[in-house]
């Protein structure tokens, strides 16, 4: 999948899709085969950072007094573990923190406590703070250079249906940085998948409301 094809395709996908009021995203989709996902080797989830980043992601951080002060200076949102058993106690409290965040980061030693206030809506939702992603810190990090980097991380997964949807970008992006975007997701789903190339059945591009444009 090499960048100029790609271009043509997003061109194409351009001249058919309808005019929005708002700004869509730009989203691959990946279909599998010959994957066995009730076999935990086979599933596929792993984070990567994108070439081109697209907008702002925000980043709730839940930590103790050691990490307070610093979250406070360079994350979004920032809950303390006092506040933990309100948010437990308030369902829908939890459901609006999860629509309004990207990324929750957690002080490792109380994850436990994390779990049992936010996993039941975060686990669902992929948002649970994940080591792969460097999301469960220590005490006294340093949390500036996470929160940039996760600025440009995208999670990828396929754990229950054979189906990868990932967003690349969106439509005021150039279809150069799109096409870079694009290839480079591509290729890291193929080295991340059991047999590569062999497990994809096909690949479509498409804007949030708009019909699917086949690349492959």
């Amino acid at each position: 999948m090499d960048e100029k094809t790609i271009q043509k395709h997003l061109q194409t996908l351009r001249e058919q899709a309808k005019e929005r009021k708002f700004t869509q995203a730009v989203e691959l989709i990946v279909n599998l085969k010959d994957i066995n996902l009730k076999n935990p080797d086979e599933q596929v989830e792993f984070f990567m950072n994108v070439p081109v980043a697209s907008g702002k992601k925000r980043v709730c951080a839940i930590v103790d007094t050691d990490l307070y002060d610093e979250a406070k200076k360079v994350c979004d949102t920032v809950i303390s573990v006092s506040e933990l058993p309100d948010y437990q106690k308030d369902k829908k409290k939890v459901k609006q923190l999860a629509n309004n965040h990207e990324f929750f980061i957690a002080q490792a030693n109380i994850m436990g406590k994390v779990a049992g206030a936010f996993g039941r809506v975060l686990g669902p939702r992929g948002k649970m703070p994940n080591p792969k992603a460097g999301c469960v810190v220590p005490p006294k990090s340093s949390l500036g250079p996470l929160y940039d980097r996760l600025q440009s991380t995208v999670r990828i997964v396929a754990k229950k249906f054979p189906v990868i949807q990932v967003k690349v970008g969106d439509e005021k992006m150039s279809d150069e940085d799109l096409a870079k975007n694009i290839a480079y997701f591509y290729k890291q789903i193929e080295l991340h998948l059991p047999k590569e190339r062999h497990n994809v059945r096909s690949a479509v591009l498409k804007l949030s409301m708009s019909a699917p444009q086949k690349v492959l």
